[in-house]
């Protein structure tokens, strides 16, 4: 069928134009799109806008198909021959039959684009992680995969319990950050005079985990910071774009992390939760398409929990569950994605924020409130985005999960089912939020917000525009 595609799609719009000459319909270009056809595509669409009458809403909506079009095709950038000879430094025979069942599998992620194969840029890397047999092989000739936060956290995390035990308290091990952050719009990516505007992150206030936030400086005097109940916390600069000279975006702050741990019987402790209250309504709704309580997410969830019917233990059957099952892989940019949670059931992986999305929606469907959070993680030797979640129990609280992070060894296996360490910066408590102030053009990351926004009169500035740099000083400095 993918060798007659091509025609398939020429036949489909032919027939799909209207009485009235060329225009094609909606249904033609949504089976381009659909069909890998992205020129094709892009060109109905451009002509669709221009000689039909739509609402400033639709032609947005038109406009995005190309936005998201473009985005698939910037991540979908290695080619067969590079596949091929990542691949053969591990296995010198690879036969086509076995390179297809691996991208049939989703462990090998490629598409077709304008007739041409393409893999995801980070397919050959993920192959050797989510594969078993892959993965064998890669250790085999590299060693093992050295995680140089675990000598680290072995420490950190039984001190955080022994702590919070002794103590009687939910957060211990106040750790104190200065940050400077920079965002950097190369010089002539704007033309002269235009103002660049910029939306970056800055850690909540609102977070029982983080105060003392403080702003100790900024490259542009006029900021605005974002109030509180906006979910995306962020600091909004603007700058006049001067020829051949790149414009900088600069700030420093600081603030203090501590760590959460909560000690609880779920046996005796948690109680019913009480379904009238605006919480719990709140958060057990889907929100899709990225949280959903139904369908094959919901049938999963309640296959994993059988017959439990306490609210931890189910949590705790649904962290295991989706820690042994999906090995993290490096991610497509979200905006590209249809639906996050069904992603990691058909391909088999995800990342921090795709296993937390799934985590989130399984809770949801049981009924048990969750919720989103994402910023930083700061760990010393690792300091990247990272994505987590947060789910209610009635008699405790909001209590931290981090699903990628998963099972831990040792006796505190399940730390992160119910505790957070002290090397966070929480900048989101929900996904796909408005910025304080609004944004116009459609967003670079729609669903988190981590490494910042950028647009002009012109447009968005993708992520491919701008480079950004999260720098944590020595303690202190």
């Amino acid at each position: 069928m993918k060798k007659y595609l091509p025609v398939f799609l020429a036949l489909l719009l032919l027939s799909a134009c209207n009485h009235e000459g060329n225009t094609p319909s909606p249904d033609a270009i949504t089976a381009f799109m659909n069909g890998g056809q992205f020129q094709a595509a892009e060109k109905m669409i451009r002509q669709y806008i221009a000689v039909t009458s739509l609402t400033p809403e639709e032609k947005l909506r038109w406009e995005w198909e190309i936005d998201r079009m473009q985005r698939i095709s910037l991540d979908f950038n290695k080619s067969e021959t590079q596949a091929l000879k990542y691949i053969k430094q591990y296995f010198p025979g690879v036969t086509a039959e076995q390179i297809n069942a691996w991208e049939d599998s989703g462990a090998l992620e490629c598409m077709v684009i304008d007739g041409e194969k393409r893999y995801f840029s980070r397919a050959l890397r993920n192959l050797f992680r989510i594969d078993s047999t892959c993965r064998a092989k890669f250790e085999e000739v590299n060693g093992p995969a050295e995680d140089v936060k675990a000598p680290f956290l072995k420490e950190h995390l039984p001190e955080i319990v022994r702590l919070t035990k002794e103590k009687g308290t939910v957060r211990v091990e106040p750790v104190t950050y200065t940050i400077t952050y920079t965002l950097t719009v190369p010089a002539n990516t704007v033309p002269e005079g235009e103002t660049i505007r910029a939306w970056m992150p800055l850690p909540r206030t609102d977070v029982p985990r983080q105060s003392g936030f403080r702003l100790l400086s900024a490259s542009e005097p006029d900021y605005i910071i974002s109030p509180d109940n906006y979910v995306h916390k962020s600091i909004y600069m603007e700058k006049t774009a001067v020829k051949n000279q790149d414009a900088v975006f600069e700030y420093t702050f600081t603030y203090t992390a501590q760590a959460q741990y909560h000690h609880f019987d779920p046996l005796k402790e948690v109680l019913p939760y009480n379904t009238d209250s605006p919480l719990y309504k709140e958060y057990i709704k889907a929100a899709p398409p990225h949280i959903l309580t139904g369908g094959s997410v919901a049938e999963l969830a309640k296959k994993i929990v059988g017959r439990e019917e306490n609210p931890f233990l189910q949590l705790q059957k649904i962290f295991t569950y989706i820690s042994e099952t999906y090995p993290w892989a490096g991610a497509r940019e979200y905006s590209t994605i249809e639906s996050i949670p069904l992603y990691v059931l058909e391909n088999g992986h995800g990342d921090c924020g795709q296993v937390s999305l799934l985590f989130i929606s399984m809770c949801r469907s049981l009924g048990i409130p969750a919720r989103w959070e994402s910023g930083w993680m700061l760990h010393p030797g690792e300091v990247n985005l990272h994505d987590w979640a947060e789910a209610y129990l009635e008699g405790i609280g909001w209590i931290p999960v981090d699903q990628s992070f998963g099972l831990q060894p040792g006796p505190v296996c399940l730390f992160y089912l119910r505790g957070m360490d002290s090397y966070r910066m929480a900048v989101n408590t929900g996904i796909g939020g408005s910025f304080f102030p609004a944004k116009v053009y459609p967003r670079s990351e729609t669903v988190d917000f981590q490494r910042g926004e950028v647009e002009w009169r012109g447009g968005n500035l993708y992520f491919n525009r701008w480079d950004y740099r999260l720098k944590v000083h020595p303690s202190g400095r």
